[in-house]
């Protein structure tokens, strides 16, 4: 099965541009790469000014874009196993089955997170020819709103092909081989306590160390000479970005140690560093963060 790389984090805070440069950076490791974003609208479309769909078309080399929901995984997914337009439309585009699709409790989380692990070894569905699928996944509570459907799913229906399909779900998300967990925050008090809570509840029913990623650091450099306005700026920018990340790393991570995600200076245990990134340009923030993961991917 390809490598599942889900990246969440609170609104705002860059996660699609990490996104981006994380899938970036896997492709210039010869890895064929799905950048796949969860939403009904993307924003990568704008980002990029190019229609994407749920068909997966090109973006850079080495890297295609999908854009995922539930009525169109449900949708692939049925198509699939009916081999049918005709039978799909008469079984599923009928208004009551629209209505129960609409109602039921984490279906379309269902559907959606079936396709991101429909390959080995769970092989359901159409193949994927991709290495690394790198998830653009929902901000924090519908992200875990989406890998705890299956967990709802499997206690509510224990037999059956439904409870062997969620309880597959389940042994990939919870496979640090096939699964990789990176939050997006920035140095600052709300999103810094969001990502401590994401952290906290992901973790409780996900035994994968989720690596967190501090995203638009800003760290003058030495000799930084300019107006004293704009070196009380810097300062004042700096102590509150010290003392975000060291209420993270103490209330989280507990100590020093290594990480794998990036090349931006530690900040402790499974937490990294990302510089800020001045472009006004979608495509070149995403560049710069793919520097900063192409040796360590």
């Amino acid at each position: 099965m390809a490598l599942v790389h889900f990246v969440s984090g609170k609104g705002g805070v860059g996660k699609s541009a990490v996104a981006a440069g994380l899938a970036l950076a896997y492709a210039r490791r010869q890895k064929r790469t799905l950048l796949v974003e969860l939403s009904s609208e993307s924003f990568y479309q704008e980002a990029f000014g190019t229609k994407f769909s749920s068909v997966p078309s090109p973006w850079r080399e080495g890297v295609e874009i999908a854009v995922w929901n539930g009525p169109s995984c449900l949708r692939e997914y049925a198509l699939h196993l009916l081999k049918s337009e005709t039978l799909y439309r008469l079984f599923f585009e009928n208004n009551v089955s629209k209505t129960l699709i609409q109602v039921a409790p984490g279906l379309s989380e269902i559907a959606i997170l079936g396709k991101i692990t429909s390959g080995p070894p769970r092989n359901v569905g159409p193949k994927m020819p991709y290495d690394v699928l790198v998830v653009d996944a929902f901000a924090t509570g519908h992200f875990l709103a989406l890998l705890k459907a299956p967990f709802g799913f499997s206690q509510a229906i224990r037999f059956g092909p439904m409870g062997e399909q969620t309880r597959s779900m389940i042994e990939v998300i919870q496979n640090s081989d096939l699964c990789r967990y990176l939050l997006v925050t920035l140095a600052e008090d709300l999103p810094v306590a969001e990502t401590k809570e994401l952290k906290g509840d992901l973790e409780k029913f996900i035994p994968v160390k989720a690596h967190v990623a501090v995203n638009r650091w800003l760290e003058p450099p030495p000799g930084t000479g300019g107006p004293p306005a704009f070196l009380e700026y810097l300062r004042r920018t700096e102590k509150r970005q010290a003392a975000a990340l060291a209420a993270f790393t103490r209330g989280v991570c507990g100590g020093a140690g290594g990480t794998d995600l990036g090349g931006a200076a530690h900040a402790g245990e499974n937490v990294s560093r990302l510089p800020w990134i001045f472009s006004p340009h979608f495509g070149e923030v995403a560049e710069g963060l793919a520097k900063e993961f192409d040796t360590h991917v």
